[in-house]
């Protein structure tokens, strides 16, 4: 047997142990598979995807290889991700607990997605549009992106599971978070152009001067 004193982690509370956690405003625990802890695990992913984007950025701004075009991206995506901690403040408050919340801070509010709504206009207006689907992975920049918009999107499918199974505290969290989508795919669009690259469509293009059938 060790004769070392046992160490406690000030992380670890063990309380989750029996699969469970709490919510931040509301008195009942949940379980940790239910739909609103996935839906704010779901923002949780979403956060680190976006802080893989914002280390690219990082990166690229230190050896000197960051298009200006893209000089702005690291603040707003870092603004981006703390507005995704008010959208998991927001999902995990219990409807009877909505006025403990704070707006801005803990619940979501329309100003919020109007101001995504502008950026979105924006950036669309500085981009070159595809005209199909495309498949991710141009740049990592891009890539980034896209994992966060999909994820962004899985986010958005459980607050609307939420929402038609129970009442939920903030209305505004299923219009941010498909604004967020839509901004996140014009976004990596706008990496890929911003470093001269273009994006690859979904399926492949057909042979110049050869008819798709033979008659």
């Amino acid at each position: 047997m060790s004769d070392k004193p046992e160490r406690k982690s000030a992380v670890a509370t063990r309380r989750g142990d029996d699969g469970t956690t709490g919510l931040l405003f509301g008195s009942e625990r949940v379980f940790k598979d239910g739909a609103r802890t996935e839906a704010y695990g779901a923002v949780d992913e979403a956060i680190a995807a976006l802080g893989l984007a914002r280390a690219e950025l990082g990166l690229k701004a230190e050896d000197g290889t960051l298009p200006r075009t893209l000089a702005l991206l690291p603040d707003l995506i870092l603004r981006l991700q703390r507005e995704l901690f008010v959208v998991g403040a927001d999902l995990a408050t219990a409807p009877e607990s909505v006025d403990r919340q704070k707006p801005g801070e803990t619940r979501v509010t329309a100003a919020m997605v109007d101001t995504v709504d502008a950026v979105l206009a924006d950036t669309e207006a500085a981009v070159e549009l595809p005209r199909e689907f495309v498949v991710p992975g141009e740049t990592r920049l891009s890539a980034a992106l896209e994992l966060a918009r999909t994820i962004v999107r899985r986010a958005e499918r459980r607050a609307i599971s939420i929402r038609r199974a129970e009442p939920v505290a903030g209305d505004q969290v299923v219009p941010y978070l498909n604004r967020l989508a839509d901004l996140l795919w014009i976004l990596a669009r706008a990496a890929e152009q911003g470093e001269a690259r273009e994006a690859t469509p979904s399926r492949p293009q057909p042979r110049h001067g050869r008819p798709d059938s033979a008659e």
